[in-house]
């Protein structure tokens, strides 16, 4: 993906329900293609962006965000091909684990992950805004 792609893949993520008031997909995308250590991967069938998944490395760890297939498109093996390009991806990069966080409410982001083998981890998130809002 490129930065021509932005707004078909926000608003996937919009049509998906996966942004939040408090994050800005559009700077977050634009960070992820712009970055050494990210990107963004996408599916298309023709010129229609179907699938996107945004993934990064922090020297240690692989991140995934934004795992998005449009609605119709959803359940036909598309997220599981995904995640597989992004595995593949933080692996180029030498990364040894892949991480990603999900909202204790999203039972079906969960259901998938547990599908292609993913486990919840005995962690605590913690975090602290560095920017406030108006």
């Amino acid at each position: 993906m490129s930065s021509v792609d932005r707004v078909a893949v926000t608003s996937l993520w919009e049509e998906v329900g996966l942004t939040r008031p408090w994050n800005d997909p559009e700077a977050d995308f634009e960070r992820a293609v712009q970055g050494s250590t990210s990107v963004v991967l996408g599916l298309r069938v023709d010129s229609e962006i179907i699938g996107t998944v945004m993934v990064g490395f922090d020297g240690h760890r692989g991140w995934v965000y934004y795992l998005a297939v449009t609605a119709p498109r959803q359940r036909e093996g598309l997220g599981r091909l995904l995640m597989t390009a992004a595995e593949d991806w933080l692996r180029t990069k030498g990364a040894a684990k892949i991480q990603l966080m999900v909202r204790r409410e999203n039972d079906a982001a969960v259901s998938f992950y547990e599908r292609v083998s993913y486990k919840e981890e005995p962690v605590v998130v913690l975090s602290r805004w560095l920017v406030t809002s108006n």
